[in-house]
């Protein structure tokens, strides 16, 4: 199990991302057009000023039953652990054990 902390930080960057989606997208899309080299630093300026966590990059897959980071199957968005286990038990449909 992680800590309840990380999984709480996690969720406040979701919360952050989705907050500020439409104006990153905006911003980076204006600088993309302006040609005048002034006008785009100053964009580039009000994109820093906006929250480092409302990043999509700074979001992790967690696994949604233990926390997890590390491992995370993004079909299913849970560990490896946990798939393995619910696939053996059969609750995951279509998925068996391989064999060769």
């Amino acid at each position: 199990m992680s800590k309840k902390a990380l999984i709480e930080r996690q969720r406040k960057r979701i919360l952050l991302v989705n907050k500020y989606f439409i104006k990153r997208l905006d911003l980076k899309r204006k600088i993309k057009q302006e040609r005048s080299f002034s006008k785009k630093f100053q964009l580039q300026q009000k994109l820093s000023q906006l929250p480092k966590d409302s990043s999509y990059i700074r979001l992790n897959s967690r696994c949604l039953l233990s926390g997890r980071p590390k491992g995370v199957f993004r079909d299913f968005k849970i560990s490896r652990h946990f798939l393995r286990e619910m696939a053996l038990l059969g609750v995951l449909p279509g998925v068996k054990k391989a064999s060769w």
